[in-house]
């Protein structure tokens, strides 16, 4: 009878340890990163490069507690259904659950978090993204609610905060994939062809810190390399009578730039011979923000900046040209859609979301167009060590019928009527992604419409974007409604590369090819799904695929004599069903050699433009 208690006994435990243990939801390709996630401890480095306190913060990835459950359901469930591997989205294989939520159901987070509040501190409870409603409760007290699937947000949860060190944490989260009017980028229910699977909930680092109950909340700065300054302005929070904010900027560990700001937190440095960041030479100053309160640092915080100009001119055929540095650059990079067959929005590692930028720069590449998506901080961060030149979509969505508005036709555009939620859905949420993105010196391109999806009031929204950040171009909308607003002319061409006509656009915008390509080449064991993927022109071999691929190249030097100042190939890897990749979605096999393209592609940079 004892052995057979017992016998029960250790059955129940192993059943229970089993839903209780992670692993990935089999059934899909992986990345090689995939073995690499430590469930214990997902995604650990410090979330936000930009902003750096390095002390007194925890990582709160890992294991939490879920529940799907009706959309009617308010309260805090006491039961939850099974582990979620935070921060992977519920859809994704890395999560390990795998369930799609839908506009009926809300997706619950639970987990008890060792988080205490000191005597004078402040605590912070930061999400990288939550896709794409969410509440927030801090032992069962409702600390706050955010709207957006795309941007950083944060609570004060101090108050909230309980004696000791354990807390409970709950969030509630509702996305209602491509039946709502919010910002989605590719995500739909039914994922076919370029629409690929729904993303909910949290899919960045969620931590915590601890701060002074004055503290610097956030920063902004702006290099001025035509008068060797950079522009710095920094919040404050219950800042004092005396309080002084000392900005110091270091080449290194050489102090070349020191100022103690004024109240409003706003601030000119003199940069003396400044060293300008390029694709080929990316270098990075240090920062530094202290507030002296009678002398004594009360907070710190770390940041880093590069003195680099984006700009246009018109060359001697008055021809508008993309300068860098007040220099022609042509800019040559892939359409990157950042995802990954195992975390869907989120890599499995960070040297797996470093992974993709190595290799487009290994190719030779010099710019990313990072297509109707935003990444975590840290892959702007990589971009920004390693010269790479960013053109910044604002995640499509509320597209409704498209395809009606004539894309790609001037003189004919039609806006897409959107209600007075969707608008404001739209304004608020690309107002956070360039304030939370303006220090990053690679993006050097907004791009707020793609091939007039969801389009609307595209004179005004261009020119309110110009108006929030005159530090960068604008490309109106990229193979979209073309109206006479903003600085870039945007084609989209598949498969082969072509130009908007120069005597039409050329005198008053930049020309660009913001799409082409497409070529596909399915590889076997390294798809989405065994049969029916598809690209744009697809070939049986890399033999083929190098050869086509190559004469597009060889075609663009003359279409730059011409007036052309960037181009974009479609894509970077695979996507789902898609396999227009230079790299398996898996990214096991890079389908043309690296050193080839690499050579290949200097041809690109070395036509001389006066």
């Amino acid at each position: 009878m004892k052995q057979l208690l017992a016998g029960v006994l250790l059955f129940l435990f192993s059943q229970l340890h089993a839903q209780n243990t992670w692993s990935i939801v089999p059934g899909k390709i992986t990345t090689p990163w995939a073995e690499k996630v430590n469930p214990a401890n997902p995604l650990p480095e410090y979330p936000r490069p930009q902003f750096v306190r390095s002390n007194n913060w925890v990582n709160l990835n890992g294991s939490w507690e879920y529940a799907i459950l009706s959309k009617s359901e308010q309260s805090i469930p006491a039961v939850t259904q099974g582990k979620i591997l935070v921060p992977f989205a519920v859809e994704s294989a890395l999560s390990g659950v795998g369930k799609t939520v839908g506009k009926d159901s809300v997706l619950w987070y639970k987990r008890a978090v060792s988080v205490a509040a000191a005597k004078g501190k402040n605590v912070l409870l930061h999400f990288g993204a939550v896709d794409w409603q969410c509440t927030v409760f801090v032992n069962g007290k409702e600390v706050g609610s955010h709207q957006g699937g795309y941007d950083p947000f944060s609570f004060d949860i101090t108050t909230a905060l309980k004696k000791g060190n354990k807390q409970d944490i709950a969030v509630r989260v509702w996305d209602p994939s491509d039946d709502g009017p919010q910002p989605r980028g590719k995500q739909v229910k039914n994922p076919h062809g370029i629409w690929y699977t729904p993303v909910t909930g949290i899919w960045q680092t969620v931590w915590a810190e601890t701060v002074a109950s004055t503290y610097i909340s956030e920063i902004k700065q702006t290099p001025d390399v035509d008068k060797r300054a950079i522009h710095v302005s920094a919040k404050i929070e219950a800042v004092q009578p005396g309080d002084e904010l000392v900005v110091t900027v270091f080449d290194g560990t050489t102090k070349v730039a020191e100022q103690t700001v004024a109240d409003n937190g706003q601030a000119i440095l003199s940069i003396a011979n400044p060293k300008l960041w390029s694709t080929t030479n990316p270098f990075l100053y240090d920062i530094k923000y202290d507030i002296l309160r009678k002398g004594k640092v009360i907070d710190e915080a770390k940041s880093y900046f590069a003195m680099r100009k984006i700009s246009m001119k018109a060359d001697a055929n008055g021809i508008q040209r993309m300068l860098l540095n007040d220099q022609f650059v042509f800019q040559y990079g892939p359409l990157d859609q950042g995802w990954w067959p195992d975390g869907l929005y989120t890599a499995p590692t960070d040297e797996a979301l470093k992974f993709d930028i190595e290799q487009t720069k290994a190719m030779g590449f010099n710019m990313i167009r990072k297509h109707v998506k935003v990444e975590p901080a840290r892959w702007y961060y990589y971009c920004d060590v390693m010269g790479m030149l960013v053109w910044q979509d604002m995640p499509s969505g509320d597209l409704g019928n498209n395809w009606e508005s004539r894309p790609g036709i001037y003189g004919r555009a039609t806006d897409k009527q959107r209600t007075a939620e969707s608008e404001s859905i739209f304004r608020t949420e690309w107002k956070e992604i360039m304030q939370d993105l303006h220090n990053f010196p690679s993006i050097v391109v907004w791009v707020p419409f793609n091939e007039a999806w969801g389009q609307f009031k595209t004179k005004e929204i261009v020119e309110w974007t110009m108006q929030k950040d005159p530090s960068r171009l604008v490309n109106t909308a990229s193979g979209g409604n073309f109206e006479a607003v903003g600085h870039i002319t945007d084609l989209h061409n598949y498969p082969e590369p072509l130009m908007p006509h120069p005597d039409l656009f050329g005198k008053t915008t930049v020309l660009v090819l913001g799409e082409f390509g497409g070529l596909g080449l399915p590889v076997e064991n390294h798809t989405w799904q065994n049969k029916n993927n598809w690209g744009y022109q697809s070939f049986k071999n890399n033999t083929e695929l190098w050869n086509r691929y190559a004469e597009f190249i060889n075609r663009i030097p003359a279409l730059i004599t011409k007036g052309l100042s960037a181009a974009v190939y479609t894509q970077t890897t695979d996507v789902e069903v898609e396999t227009n990749g230079l790299m398996t979605y898996d990214r096991k096999v890079i389908k043309m050699p690296v050193e080839q393209l690499k050579a290949l592609h200097q041809q690109l940079y070395t036509n001389q433009v006066k």
